[in-house]
């Protein structure tokens, strides 16, 4: 009998466990997608750079490439959630919800700096950290190593992609530059915890299906 009692208590205690993991992620949802800027936990790295003048294309165009940071962001969080939610190894969990932190920080500056430039972020939200999420509790129910190596995949084009948009932004726009620097520099390291944590090495197939999935995001949130 006592034994049986034993076992009902540990059931009804992973049971807790996974319904505090859901409200969790569903209140990191509605943080994500409906929370207004200024949220963030660090100084926003603009905060002591100027304002520079831009005409209405360059407007434009940093908006574009701040709207497809941001929606990178929102998919990084989700990303780092949805791991988190199915993390077997809780130093793991931990190391993944530290990471999701710092991204929303990095959410909270590019919403702040799309607002200066005068426009919105992209309408899409909600379907880029469902998306997002899916795909990181998918990619987690086969063990941490691999989750590990989702993100460190994952960390490698984000920093590819915010490389390259430090190329495109106009030159006088020092303010969306110091805040994608800033990006690009954690979310290497992001990558490099991961490695260094034991991530796997993900099939070519798989990897070539990320950068085609992310092109599609890329394109779409510059423009919605």
């Amino acid at each position: 009998m006592l034994r049986h009692s034993a076992i009902l208590r540990a059931m009804e205690k992973r049971q807790l466990s996974a319904l505090d993991k859901m409200l969790a992620s569903a209140g990191n949802a509605l943080r994500t997608v409906a929370a207004p800027a200024g949220r963030a936990t660090r100084k926003n790295p603009a905060a002591e750079v100027g304002h520079v003048d831009l005409d209405a294309k360059q407007k434009a165009h940093a908006a574009g490439l701040m709207r497809v940071n941001h929606a990178g962001e929102i998919a990084a969080q989700a990303l780092y959630q949805g791991h988190a939610a199915v993390a077997r190894d809780k130093t793991i969990e931990n190391q993944m919800k530290q990471a999701a932190d710092e991204e929303f920080d990095h959410l909270a500056w590019c919403e702040e700096r799309l607002h200066e430039l005068g426009y919105e972020t992209s309408r899409l939200a909600p379907l880029w950290y469902a998306g997002a999420f899916a795909i990181g509790a998918a990619s987690g129910v086969l063990g941490d190593r691999w989750s590990l190596g989702f993100i460190a995949e994952t960390e490698k084009q984000v920093c590819s992609h915010l490389e390259s948009h430090l190329d495109q932004l106009p030159q006088d726009d020092a303010r969306s530059r110091a805040i994608v620097h800033q990006m690009r520099d954690e979310e290497a390291r992001h990558g490099e915890n991961a490695i260094n944590a034991g991530a796997a090495e993900l099939p070519r197939p798989l990897v070539r299906l990320m950068r085609a999935t992310a092109k599609v995001m890329t394109n779409t949130a510059y423009w919605v």
